[in-house]
């Protein structure tokens, strides 16, 4: 069991470095400033390159490299992530931000539904309740917004939410490696990119900042949260894709000194709150137990 415990730690850890990665693609691509499509198709190229040269050095390195795609059930995830950039990348042209955070909160709720239903895993009271405070958290930011956005756009913004919970929840199932998995699943929304990119034409600005968000932000993120399942619930994995919600808007205010309103502060200190008060209490609950066991079968 401790092992488990060990293993729980570590997920938390990848997950939460994830997490925090993925909060400053949205500035890294306002910097870039150029066409949504060549940003897209930029982004995936170099995500793709540097996952293929790391796993290519790890392989030469090590035995123990984890595939690409392992088995039907990586195709699957690979899928799910591709179809997951598609629809986001579509939300977002076709319905208001506000109503976009809003829905991708869900993946939290998604994440548990599925893991409950196919997994049985019920999620503990302590998870519960850090769901329903980051969801009120993410409503608040939006409050002023909701009901402004296109239904076909709010639809991709849920389809999104449901495929990034659904790859977790397979991931969580086989307990595959499927860190590298997400990464070559931007093929799919490249190859959509550069049909795009064909017929509009490419314009990017100031292309190294994206290259260096496709490069090494990208790879660094999906990879910890792909990982992430393999140690610790859906759920959980779930909870810290939100931290792009809470940071970005601030990274954002320092880069550009777009201020985020006193609803978007609010909502975001209980989003920041419920994830570190919930991963500091399922550490402390894994030193308990840890701790029980010891006083019940000392050595």
């Amino acid at each position: 069991m401790a092992a488990a415990e060990t293993d729980h730690a570590r997920g938390l850890l990848l997950t939460a470095i994830g997490g925090l990665a993925l909060t400053v693609d949205i500035p890294l691509i306002k910097l870039a400033s150029g066409e949504a499509w060549s940003i897209l198709l930029v982004r995936c190229i170099a995500t793709f390159a540097a996952a293929l040269l790391v796993w290519i050095a790890w392989r030469a390195i090590s035995k123990n490299a984890p595939p690409l795609i392992p088995g039907r059930a990586g195709l699957a995830v690979a899928t799910l992530y591709g179809l997951s950039s598609l629809t986001f990348i579509t939300a977002v042209y076709t319905t208001s931000t506000a109503n976009l955070v809003f829905i991708l909160a869900f993946n939290t709720t998604f994440a548990a539904l599925l893991s409950w239903v196919f997994l049985k895993e019920r999620p503990r009271p302590a998870t519960f309740a850090a769901m329903a405070a980051m969801i009120v958290g993410v409503g608040i930011i939006v409050s002023d917004s909701i009901g402004s956005g296109n239904l076909f756009g709010d639809l991709m913004a849920a389809c999104s939410a449901f495929f990034i919970a659904s790859a977790i929840t397979i991931t969580r199932a086989t307990g595959k490696d499927m860190g590298f998995t997400s990464l070559v699943a931007v093929l799919l929304p490249a190859a959509v990119a550069a049909f795009m990119v064909a017929g509009d034409g490419y314009r990017i600005d100031a292309p190294w900042w994206i290259i260096f968000n496709g490069a090494v932000i990208m790879p660094l993120a999906f990879f910890c949260l792909a990982t992430g399942p393999k140690y610790i619930s859906g759920p959980e994995v779930a909870m810290f894709y939100l931290l792009e919600t809470v940071l970005a808007p601030v990274w954002v205010w320092l880069i550009f000194s777009e201020a985020p309103t006193t609803r978007s502060l609010i909502g975001g200190v209980i989003l920041i709150v419920a994830l570190v008060a919930h991963s500091l209490w399922q550490l402390w609950e894994g030193r308990r137990r840890r701790a029980a066991r010891v006083l019940r079968h000392p050595v």
